[in-house]
């Protein structure tokens, strides 16, 4: 059982979240493609990719600007929310980037004010946001830690609401940097946990998310979407980018969030696995799966959305969460698309052909990163 100190004395919710994606502007898009499966990938059209070894990712139309669709977001998170322009000058930013996209071109003497932490001020302060705000810049556990980070402070008493935001748009050097490394399908399409999975794509998101205390929300009449009910962080620095193969630092990470929760595995009904598509990383997920849950990881409905918007780097931990939330409040979950047939080495229980009902209020959305960081966000229906 999980002490008050530990835990927090507060539950923490989340009260409004916005979000842009290939599919387009909105929750509702992303939803029903990923319980439809339905995937956005697409040969890319931002910039040149002859001579790559892939060719697609899951891009939104145009040229987006990541500034600019960070701040509308965070506006339209806010808006759900309930908060007022007061309300909202009181209100810290967490933001999970990598990093400001003019950094690489402009020259050295202005470098410094183009760095992460200064791309947050600026996003803070066109958002109308307090001056307190943290950059967040570690790979795929970016948007994730920032929620944990987040909640742990409301938990505790520290803060009575945290906007949390990501933004990663595809981009010709992170292409070119996991077109090279091998890490690209070059078959168009990610297969989660499936046998002749080839590897990862990326996609966009740009997502923002209001986390606050319940008797705040409570006070404002403001209507909860989901509870963050646990969260758990865990290292294992196996290797600079490949996972440890028995799962081990994810497992941890799954246990405190439930200890944090106060649950036991079969309580969960659902686990937005981080599933790259990735042979190696699929594999270690599934053995922390095995690890965290025993004999539920093989009955556990579990998917990854990766394979429907694409990996999203720093943001993608946050788009999942909001992703893990819609669908647990429609009662609904999403399939885990592109499969083509069983591998032995990821004995899972996955959501195959059509969407599943959710048979439990709390679900899990799983992040790994290179380096060997991991974490996991426990959410359930308000």
């Amino acid at each position: 059982m999980a002490s008050a100190a530990r835990r927090g004395p507060g539950s923490v919710v989340v009260t409004g979240a916005a979000v842009l994606s290939a599919f387009g502007e909105g929750v509702g898009p992303l939803l029903a493609a990923t319980l439809d499966g339905t995937p956005a990938f697409a040969p890319v059209r931002r910039f040149g990719v002859a001579g790559r070894r892939a060719a697609h990712a899951a891009a939104h139309p145009g040229a987006p600007v990541l500034a600019e669709e960070l701040t509308r977001m965070v506006g339209q998170a806010c808006d759900q929310a309930g908060l007022s322009a007061a309300q909202r000058a009181d209100c810290p930013l967490h933001l999970a980037v990598h990093g400001d996209p003019d950094l690489p071109r402009v020259p050295e003497e202005d470098r410094p004010a183009h760095g992460s932490d200064a791309f947050a001020d600026t996003v803070a302060r066109r958002s109308g946001l307090s001056g307190a705000s943290r950059a967040y810049t570690s790979a795929c556990v970016a948007s994730s830690t920032a929620v944990a980070d987040a909640a742990a402070l409301i938990a505790r008493g520290r803060a009575d609401r945290i906007v949390v935001a990501a933004g990663y748009l595809v981009d010709a050097d992170q292409f070119a940097v996991f077109d090279a490394g091998r890490a690209l399908a070059r078959d168009g399409r990610v297969r989660p946990f499936s046998a002749g999975r080839s590897g990862l794509l990326l996609g966009d998101a740009v997502v923002a998310v209001v986390v606050e205390s319940a008797a705040s929300a409570a006070r404002r009449r403001a209507r909860p979407l989901a509870r963050l009910a646990g969260w758990g962080r865990a290292g294992d620095a196996h290797h600079v980018c490949r996972p440890r193969p028995d799962g081990a630092g994810l497992a941890r990470a799954i246990t405190d969030a439930l200890h944090r929760a106060r649950l036991r595995p079969e309580e969960i009904g659902y686990v937005n696995a981080h599933g790259s598509g990735s042979p190696a990383g699929d594999t270690a997920e599934s053995a922390a799966l095995h690890r965290a849950f025993g004999d539920s990881a093989r009955t556990v409905p579990v998917s990854s959305t990766k394979a429907v918007h694409g990996q999203a780097l720093e943001a993608g931990a946050l788009l999942e969460l909001v992703v893990t939330m819609s669908a647990l409040s429609a009662g609904k979950l999403p399939v885990n698309a592109g499969y083509l047939g069983p591998d032995p080495s990821c004995p899972l229980g996955l959501i195959l052909d059509r969407p599943a009902d959710a048979g439990s209020a709390y679900g899990l959305s799983l992040t790994m990163a290179f380096g060997g960081a991991n974490t996991a966000l426990l959410v359930g229906t308000p």
